[in-house]
């Protein structure tokens, strides 16, 4: 998250091998932990300070031009941080399933030739548009299903994840972070987050991934398969 505190520290701590993607963010949720655009950009300002708190506060007042500037922005600034950028995703899914912001992760996906992340619990009936279709008719890579849940904690969630893969590239979403008196000061549902880092660094989980047969990849191997795709002729 290229606008958040902490995040050029964040990058300096990469190192070559790590797949790290921009989180294209123009949400600031959290009560007090604030951040804005890196941008020019009035319309995504809360009028509070920084990003607007919720997706509706955002769509309602949020200029196309900005966003697609801004969100080019961060990209370009993880870029210079010396971010090896191995894919896309949106905070909040801010511009996932809205239309008129969807041609803009599309346009910065095929600029950069980087894969993106979609949910694969929504069909293109609920959303009201193909956006899957339209991700692959621009030769743009995403995950066939994406495994999620925002609520704290994910333990229960991820072992029946793993059990019952089902053929193709499945994203198993998690948010782990370290038990600091930082993290805590956001609130209770960074308890999960605890447990989760406690979860990605167990034998357990390890050992069913080893028993699945599962063949673990990262985002990298996804652009390195978009990049590597011909791009088809325009007409």
């Amino acid at each position: 998250m290229v606008p958040a505190p902490w995040a050029n520290h964040a990058a300096s701590q990469a190192t070559a091998d790590d797949d790290i993607g921009v989180h294209l963010t123009l949400n600031a949720e959290n009560e007090y932990y604030r951040w804005g655009p890196i941008t020019h950009a009035p319309s995504l300002q809360s009028g509070e300070g920084g990003f607007p708190r919720t997706l509706e506060d955002l769509w309602e007042h949020a200029d196309h031009d900005e966003v697609l500037r801004e969100l080019r922005a961060q990209i370009e600034r993880a870029l210079v941080w010396g971010i090896d950028v191995t894919h896309l995703a949106p905070h909040l899914t801010a511009i996932t399933l809205r239309p008129e912001f969807f041609d803009v992760y599309l346009e910065l996906a095929a600029e950069y030739q980087l894969p993106i992340r979609l949910p694969s619990s929504i069909s293109a009936d609920q959303a009201g548009f193909p956006f899957r279709d339209l991700a692959a008719d621009e030769g743009v890579i995403f995950p066939d299903h994406f495994d999620h849940d925002w609520s704290a904690g994910s333990a229960d969630r991820v072992y029946e994840a793993i059990a019952n893969l089902q053929p193709g590239i499945t994203e198993i979403h998690i948010q782990p972070a370290a038990d600091t008196p930082e993290v805590r000061a956001l609130g209770d549902h960074t308890q999960g987050w605890i447990a989760d880092l406690a979860l990605v660094t167990s034998d357990k989980l390890r050992d069913q991934f080893a028993a699945s047969d599962a063949i673990m990849i990262g985002y990298r191997d996804l652009r390195d398969a978009m990049r590597a795709t011909p791009e088809q002729p325009a007409g």
